[in-house]
């Protein structure tokens, strides 16, 4: 089984080696159009894959058609415009008293106008040099690239860390084994509730929000009151809009993410240099993306074994959420096989929750559009219909020039 990643000069792609023991791979291609950084993750990657006895071959090619040719699966981990890009989506909201954030809000419609076209030119080139592949989309912003990607007819299934986050972390509070916990968190990427946790089959997540409620709450920087008022446990990301105007001051005072991750992967690249080094370092955790390899392996895993395991995964709604279409894209568990994702059933979502994600949807519908026609009359209604954005005299601020 050949696995490529494209993208794989980003600092992520250790995390990810780190687990390929767990899969029958005979094949890694690792692919980025950054040749410095390539060279510096890749050769960090082989020294790791060596010293687990890894007996397939390591490719690093930065000629795309190459990494792609006869995969099995192709994971999507890329960032268009690098750091740079993400500090401009993070910043500039902000001169219009919006949220910059990168995948949510004005920050994440920029984000998603780079990111589709170059995600979409990739697709085809996977669907005419490994037509049978799987790709696997870990790019933000998750749900809508996913939805770029299943629209245009791919074979594609999105992935967040979100969920596997939160099941390691209800599993430390409840002092059990990870394997043990399975949370049941639905909604849409990067906008999700947990509405149960079973623990070996059973709903514990009562008992966990009356013992644990601070310590979750303050996980995800939300009061502890809106947590019992809710009786469900939001995703850290759900914060920009409950709390939105605490939020927006913290990061008009504060230092944007993007410039932290970018100080970050400097010093994580130096230390990928070192020739002895073949192992992850320890600062490789102050980046972001915590368990997402694990999230990874454990989604190829189940596609290439049909193992039936249930993942929470980006997908077509079909019927699962009531009060959605279709053809939305929702984030939701699934049961894996090597035909795909099938949503495990549903009850609808609470008044308070559907109309959130009601709206949000909406933005996604249009962005995914605005993003694949350049309609500059398409990209405003997207930025109309988001709800952390919604005012008109800002919306020609906020669209990338190219558009405005």
């Amino acid at each position: 089984m050949k696995l490529t990643v494209i993208g794989a000069g980003s600092t992520y792609t250790p995390e990810l080696v780190s687990h390929l023991s767990q899969l029958d791979v005979d094949e890694v291609a690792l692919h980025d159009i950054d040749a410095e950084r390539l060279d510096v993750v890749g050769g960090l990657a082989e020294r790791m894959l060596a010293r687990a006895g890894y007996g397939g071959a390591l490719v690093r090619t930065q000629d795309v058609d190459a990494a792609i040719d006869g995969a099995s699966f192709v994971l999507f981990q890329l960032r268009v415009g690098g750091q740079a890009a993400r500090l401009h989506d993070e910043t500039l909201p902000l001169r219009c008293s919006c949220i910059g954030q990168e995948t949510t809000g004005a920050g994440g419609f920029a984000k998603a106008m780079r990111t589709v076209p170059v995600i979409l030119d990739l697709a085809e080139r996977v669907a005419s040099r490994a037509p049978d592949a799987w790709i696997v989309d870990f790019t933000n912003p998750v749900g809508i690239v996913t939805r770029a990607l299943l629209d245009a007819g791919h074979r594609a299934v999105g992935l967040c860390n979100v969920a596997i986050t939160f099941e390691r972390l209800c599993a430390r509070l409840l002092e059990v084994a990870p394997h043990r916990v399975l949370v049941d968190q639905v909604g849409l990427n990067h906008l999700t509730w947990i509405r149960a946790v079973r623990l070996d089959g059973e709903d514990v997540l009562p008992q966990l929000l009356e013992e644990h409620g601070d310590a979750l709450a303050s996980d995800i920087e939300l009061p502890r009151n809106l947590l019992d008022d809710l009786g469900v446990l939001p995703s850290y990301y759900l914060h920009y809009f409950y709390a939105h105007d605490r939020v927006l001051e913290e990061q008009r005072h504060g230092t944007p993410r993007a410039q932290v991750v970018a100080e970050i992967e400097r010093g994580l690249l130096e230390l990928y240099r070192d020739p002895n080094l073949n192992e992850k370092p320890a600062l490789l955790e102050q980046r972001g993306g915590a368990f997402y390899s694990e999230a990874a392996v454990g989604l190829v895993r189940s596609l290439s074994t049909d193992d039936g395991a249930v993942h929470v995964v980006d997908i077509r709604n079909g019927e699962t959420l009531a009060g959605l279409a279709p053809d939305d894209v929702v984030e939701v568990p699934a049961r894996v096989g090597a035909s795909g994702a099938v949503p495990l059933p549903q009850a609808p979502l609470a008044p308070e929750l559907l109309g959130l994600v009601q709206h949000v949807t909406a933005y996604e519908r249009l962005t995914v559009e605005a993003a694949t026609t350049r309609d500059p009359v398409v990209a405003r209604k997207a930025l109309l219909a988001h709800p952390l954005i919604g005012q008109v005299e800002m919306i020609d601020d906020l669209l990338p020039e190219r558009l405005a």
